[in-house]
């Protein structure tokens, strides 16, 4: 029987019933309308559109295989279409197909190669809208050494084609250990196995930040850093895919529901309420738990993915409206201690919540075949840090009784739930303090509302304050009119530096158990140089502290 359904004899639930065994069963609804309503917490968009309505899909990432036959890569593209209509998003990793120009022996043709085939997708993308309400999203991967990978890099640079897709470059130890050690990198046709050229590493390298700095694709997906902490291996092997924001990296057909704690409502007269923190992870993540067993999936083969492995995604917004209100800098030490606290708070918190509903719901399905059953989690700082005394009774309750979801946290961007939840996007810095809007009325001044409660705080509030901070591009630097105290705090994403930016995503990710959505904001004066520098900053700053 499923261990989500409940099993018994007829005459024995009615003697269930008749001792209000029941009684209080529903009793949690309240609890996460509370949560809801009071902004303390979001699930992601397809939750909030879908849940109650014909289609009931609830997750917003999945991932997709895709493999070396036509009729396989028509069916990716048919899974893909039904899961844009329910309202999630796909992540492919095209590796496996033979490259351009390359032979196929069943119609003596020439391939056209992964691009062309990811053109379908980009079509049925654009045909298919996302729950009948908006276009889905793409990630489309290639790994470094595909002998296509050049032509992959600059598929988008000038075109108008895949703009229904993100794009990236997978990487492991083999590329990196190349480009470390002055060695040949070696292109590989998947087809066969063979070897087709040799490259400089460096010069690839070169060539992906180069497209990036002009047109933002590609990005670079770091597999080493995804599976060097990752207890799945045994049983489902290493991780080759991720969602089209790169912040959850699935195996084929997963998914996984997300979830978001509003961190600014946490925070009264410049405190941020650390037990209150505390008590809302456990329900969030019984939330996100519940929306598993809830869900109708659009395909079997994501239902059976998801409920064997119970991956769920909770994490925060209004990180930078909470440092606003606490008068916190986002780049400086005690940003990223703040930063820090809450991300191992989050998982900890989580991940002993998911050993609870482990203990009478049962763990995920194939938990006896994961490195959880031998102690080893998914968390860099507990590695890192030689594990705190509660992180080790942790891992130990884990081998005992097991754990239900393989993954419990990430950090998604929060689009439309922010908005809704009145606050700033996940954990980016504000883009912009002041903006202007048009609307028929007329045009007018808007300000993000911790900002203009510090002006107003300080008696120097005004429209035509915000009209000069709107056309200073959002930004309060270099205005004599603001307090040093201000400029200090209430900075934007392009007021802190690259490199600052990496840092707070690196005080995250040491405790976050999946991975994060986070622009590294860059000024128009940056150069290739600078882009390649992040991408190598970024990743060893997820494998040592910056």
């Amino acid at each position: 029987a499923d261990q989500n359904q409940m099993k018994v004899d007829f005459y024995y639930l009615i003697e269930m019933l008749n001792n209000g065994e029941f009684d209080n069963y529903g009793s949690r609804w309240k609890t996460y309308y509370d949560l809801m309503v009071q902004q303390k917490f979001m699930p992601n968009s397809p939750t909030l559109f879908n849940a109650g309505n014909k289609l009931g899909q609830l997750a917003a990432c999945f991932v997709l295989p895709i493999e070396d036959d036509m009729g396989n890569i028509m069916d990716t593209a048919k899974e893909a279409s039904l899961i844009f209509q329910s309202g999630g998003g796909v992540g492919v990793n095209y590796s496996a197909l033979r490259p351009d120009g390359d032979l196929v022996s069943s119609t003596s043709g020439i391939a056209s190669g992964p691009v062309s085939f990811m053109r379908i997708l980009d079509t049925v993308t654009d045909v298919v809208k996302q729950g009948g309400k908006r276009r889905g999203a793409n990630m489309g991967l290639l790994n470094a050494d595909h002998p296509d990978i050049k032509g992959f890099i600059q598929a988008k640079r000038n075109s108008d084609k895949l703009e229904n897709f993100n794009i990236s470059v997978g990487t492991d130890e083999k590329f990196w250990n190349a480009l470390e050690n002055g060695e040949a990198f070696e292109l590989v046709n998947p087809r066969n196995g063979e070897v087709t050229m040799e490259v400089d590493p460096e010069s690839l390298l070169d060539i992906i930040s180069h497209s990036a700095w002009e047109s933002a694709d590609p990005g670079m997906v770091f597999f080493d850093n995804a599976n060097e902490y990752n207890p799945m291996i045994p049983a489902k092997g290493r991780l080759q895919g991720t969602n089209p924001c790169s912040e959850q990296m699935l195996y084929p057909y997963g998914s996984c529901n997300l979830g978001s704690i509003n961190l600014e409502a946490f925070v009264e007269d410049g405190e941020f309420d650390w037990d209150e923190y505390r008590a809302t992870i456990p329900d969030a993540t019984r939330f996100l738990d519940n929306v598993i067993d809830m869900n109708k999936f659009p395909l079997d083969k994501i239902e059976q993915e998801t409920k064997d492995t119970r991956r769920i995604g909770l994490g925060v917004m209004g990180l930078a409206n909470t440092l606003y209100r606490m008068g916190v800098e986002y780049d400086s030490k005690v940003g990223y201690e703040t930063m820090e606290r809450m991300a191992e708070i989050l998982t900890y918190t989580s991940m002993k919540t998911s050993v609870k509903l482990a203990s009478h719901r049962g763990p995920m399905r194939i938990f006896e075949d994961t490195d959880y059953a031998d102690g080893e989690i998914p968390v860099a700082g507990y590695y890192e840090d030689e594990g705190e005394e509660r992180w080790e009774e942790l891992t130990k309750s884990i081998e005992m009784i097991g754990i239900r979801n393989s993954k419990t946290t990430t950090l998604p961007p929060t689009g439309s739930t922010a908005m809704i939840a009145d606050t700033s996007h996940g954990m980016e810095p504000e883009f912009s303090l002041a903006y202007e809007k048009s609307v028929d009325a007329g045009d007018f001044y808007y300000a993000n509302d911790t900002f203009e409660e510090k002006l107003r705080e300080l008696d120097i509030y005004s429209e035509e304050l915000l009209e000069k901070v709107a056309n200073n591009y959002g930004t309060v630097q270099d205005m004599e009119e603001v307090p040093q105290e201000v400029k200090d705090v209430y900075k934007t994403a392009l007021d802190i530096h690259y490199l600052d930016h990496l840092m707070a995503q690196a005080s995250w990710q040491k405790w976050i158990s999946a991975s994060i959505s986070k622009t590294i904001n860059m000024p128009a004066g940056v150069e290739p140089d600078d882009v390649k520098r992040a991408f190598q900053i970024g990743r060893a700053s997820c494998r040592e502290r910056v």
